[in-house]
C-alpha cells in the first residue's frame, strides 16, 4: 500500500512555555503548521511528512532540524541562511487560555517563499499541501503571489490543498489585507479548516454556519468551523452535518489545539473517513492535548 506524502510550509519557532506558576519556562519548538506537521508525524508514522521552511545555521536552527528528523518529520526542503535566525514566542497561561509574545523580526521562515522552484520542488509529488494564514502573514506580498502560485501548480498536479485561516491581525498592514488575502488562499483550497471566534471577529460571521457558508460560497469542496468547545459544523458538496464535542474538565494549556485537531482530522480522511468520524478523532485528539503544557503534545493514540 502506498503512503500519503504530506507537505506542511510555515514557520517554526522557538517556544518558551510555562512549567510552572513559579515562572520557569521550558525550550521547545512550535508553530502552526509545524505543529500539525509534528502531529502528522506522531498519527501516522508509515506516511511521508515533510516540513518547508527556513532557519538559520545558528545552534537553535540546528537543534530545530534535528528535532525534525527525530520526529519523523522530512527537511529535504529546509533551507538555512548565515544572516538570520528562527523566531521565538513565549506563552503566558490564564485559566488554561494562553496568550503569547513573539520576537520574530529576524526570522529565516519570512524568506521561504523567494525562491519558485524550490517551492515546486518541495511539493512535486505530493497528495496534501497544507499551509496557513500565518504562512502568509510572515511573507511580503511578493512572496504571498510566489507561495499562491505554486500552491496553484500543486493542485494542478493533483495535490489536495489544506489551508487553516489563523487570521492574526499583528503580521498584517491592517484587516482588509488580511481578509483578502485569506479569501485569495482559499479559493485555491480543497480543504478549509477556519476558527469560528477569529472569523467572526474580522469578517463579522454571526455563527458558525455563517463561516461554513462563505468559504463553501468561495468554492472549497470540504469545510470545517471549529468552535472551541462548542458545536462543530461541516459540509461537503455531498454532505452537511454538525458534531458536539464531549466537554474538557481539565484545560491545562490551549495551545496547538486547533494545530492538532487539523491533523487527526486529514489524517482521518486522508484514510477514508467520513467527515463527522473525522471531526469526532480530531476532537478527541484536541481534548488529550489540551490537557497537557506547550504545543506538542503526544496524543497516544490506540
Amino acid at each position: 500500500m502506498t503512503h500519503p506524502r504530506i507537505v506542511s510550509i510555515g514557520e517554526c519557532m522557538v517556544e518558551m512555555a510555562p512549567r510552572d506558576t513559579a515562572g520557569v519556562y521550558s525550550q521547545g519548538f512550535a508553530g502552526d503548521t509545524f505543529n500539525t506537521a509534528w502531529y502528522l508525524a506522531r498519527l501516522c508514522p508509515d506516511w511521508a511528512v515533510d516540513y518547508v521552511t527556513d532557519t538559520g545555521v545558528d545552534p537553535l536552527s540546528q537543534q530545530l532540524a534535528a528535532f525534525l528528523v527525530a520526529s519523523g518529520v522530512g527537511v529535504d526542503h529546509l533551507r538555512t541562511h548565515p544572516d538570520a535566525t528562527l523566531g521565538l514566542y513565549l506563552i503566558s497561561l490564564h485559566n488554561g487560555e494562553r496568550s503569547f509574545a513573539y520576537w520574530r523580526g529576524q526570522s529565516a521562515a519570512r524568506r521561504l517563499a523567494d525562491d519558485t522552484a524550490r517551492l515546486d520542488r518541495a511539493f512535486a509529488g505530493a497528495d496534501l499541501v497544507y499551509f496557513s494564514g500565518i504562512t502568509l502573514g510572515i511573507l511580503s506580498q511578493a512572496g504571498r503571489h510566489t507561495l499562491l502560485a505554486a500552491v496553484a501548480r500543486a493542485r494542478e498536479a493533483g495535490a489536495k490543498i489544506t489551508f487553516d485561516s489563523n487570521l492574526r491581525p499583528r503580521l498584517w498592514a491592517d484587516v482588509p489585507t488580511m481578509c483578502a488575502a485569506v479569501m485569495q488562499a482559499a479559493g485555491h483550497a480543497d480543504i478549509v479548516l477556519p476558527s469560528h471566534d477569529d472569523e467572526a471577529a474580522f469578517f463579522g460571521d454571526a455563527d458558525p454556519q455563517a463561516t461554513l457558508d462563505r468559504y463553501r460560497g468561495a468554492g472549497v469542496e470540504d469545510v470545517v468551523v471549529k468552535n472551541g468547545g462548542g458545536r462543530i459544523v461541516f459540509a461537503t458538496a455531498q454532505n452537511a452535518g454538525h458534531f458536539d464535542p464531549s466537554p474538557v474538565t481539565t484545560i491545562v494549556d490551549s495551545t496547538a489545539a486547533g494545530d492538532s485537531f487539523n491533523a487527526a482530522y486529514l489524517a482521518a480522511r486522508l484514510s477514508g473517513e467520513t467527515q463527522h468520524a473525522a471531526v469526532a478523532r480530531a476532537c478527541a485528539v484536541s481534548a488529550r492535548v489540551i490537557g497537557g503544557r506547550g504545543a506538542l503534545i503526544d496524543p497516544a493514540l490506540t
